[in-house]
Order: structure tokens, then sequence, then C-alpha cells
């Protein structure tokens, strides 16, 4: 069976939104997904909806129930803390790796990406200025990691990260918007820059990690206050 193109960009235009409304909290965790809202919303034909439905499923986002729709994956502590424990892990060791093999390019992509972050000092509330810092606060670990030369590796960070996202967003709302808690952010970069650079990979590796896990906290206190565990 052909699929229309049109109907593919829609479908993927689907996905699109509905994800990010599920990653920003738009849609609490367990919240029914009901058709006739989600055409009305996004003013898409529910083919288009059903496969951005499906993406979401594998992505841990929505769960399919039987002749009965879907909903909002829920959330918990259990599941905060096992994604975390894992991206940590996984991100120190790439950073190791990346060490051992990057080489000087690899070096001054991530010295480029680190000054573009810096420029952003403070963040204004908004979700467009927050998504701004993120995009380049994103853009500098991938820098940092890609240097490990292992696409299999980073298929698996990426789909870890992607099963992070909800979670980070409340950190994110949390955090950026404080001046003080951007700062420590800036000092933690800089820290773990000088350390790569300098090619030490136990302690990279090392701060890679704690660095990964303080949010872990936040997020904690934040899906308390939600209600949503």
């Amino acid at each position: 069976m052909t699929i229309d193109a049109s109907q593919s960009q829609t479908a993927l235009e689907a996905y699109r939104h509905l994800k990010r409304d599920i990653v920003r909290g738009n849609y609490a965790p367990t919240e029914k997904l009901a058709m006739s809202h989600l055409k009305s919303r996004y003013g898409i034909g529910v083919g288009p909806l059903r496969e951005a439905l499906t993406r979401l499923i594998g992505e841990h986002l929505v769960t399919g129930i039987s002749q009965r729709g879907y909903r909002v994956a829920p959330m918990s502590i259990a599941e905060l803390d096992a994604i975390y424990d894992a991206r940590a892990e996984l991100e120190g060791l790439l950073i190791r790796l990346a060490i051992e093999r990057g080489d000087d390019e690899w070096e001054a992509t991530i010295l480029a990406r680190a000054h573009t972050l810096g420029k952003i000092d403070k963040v204004q509330d908004g979700d467009e200025m927050l998504e701004r810092w993120d995009t380049r606060h994103q853009a500098l670990h991938d820098a940092m990691v890609a240097g490990c030369d292992c696409v299999p590796l980073l298929q698996s960070r990426a789909a870890l990260f992607d099963q992070a996202q909800r979670y980070r967003h409340l950190w994110l709302r949390q955090t950026v918007f404080s001046e003080q808690a951007l700062a420590d952010k800036q000092r933690e970069h800089q820290t773990l820059l000088d350390t790569i650079l300098s090619r030490d990979a136990a302690v990279a590796s090392r701060l890679m990690r704690e660095h990964l896990m303080t949010p872990v906290p936040i997020i904690r206190e934040r899906l308390q206050d939600q209600g949503w565990v």
C-alpha cells in the first residue's frame, strides 16, 4: 500500500505537536487522549493522529489500551531513577571514549558550542527562550560525546534522552529561569570542559555522571508537587 506523502507529513506534524505537549506537561500522566479532542485541538484527521500515537507508544510517552483508546504514559520515581542512572552511566562511558578517540576538530567543536551556550547568561520567562537555551545546551553535550565514534552507543543515548524528556522538562522549568541555577550550570560546564580538554578521561567521566544526576532531586520534588506520583 502506498502512503500519500501529504498524509505522511501530516502524521509527522501531529507527532511533533502532540509530543511537545506531552513533554511540556500539557497532558498529565495517565490522562486519556480522546480522539475527538485531539482532532479539534490539532486540526488533524484520525489516520495521521493514530500514526503519531503509535510512534509515541514506541517512545514510551503514550500507552495504548485495547479497544479503549490511548492514555499518556504514567510517570514514577522508579522510572526517573532508572532512566537517569542509565543516562549517567552511558554518558560517562561515552565521554571517556571521546577523550580517547577525539581529534582537534572535536575539541574545536566543543569550544564553539560552549561559547554559543555561554552567550545566554539570563533566561527570561517564556518557552521560546527556554527552548533556545536547551537547544544550545543539548548541542554542547552532543559535541562532547561525538568524539566517541560509536554510532550504536550514540543511538542508545538518543533513545534514553527521548525517555527522559518529560522528566527533564520539569527540571528545566524549575531551574533555568533561576539566575543562580543557570550560573551553577555554567560553572559545571566550564569544569567539564577544562577536564575534557586536558584529556583526563577518568575525572571527566566521573564529573559527567555527577552532572547528569544533579537534576534528579529537583525532578522528584516537582513530580510530588504536581501529584503525579
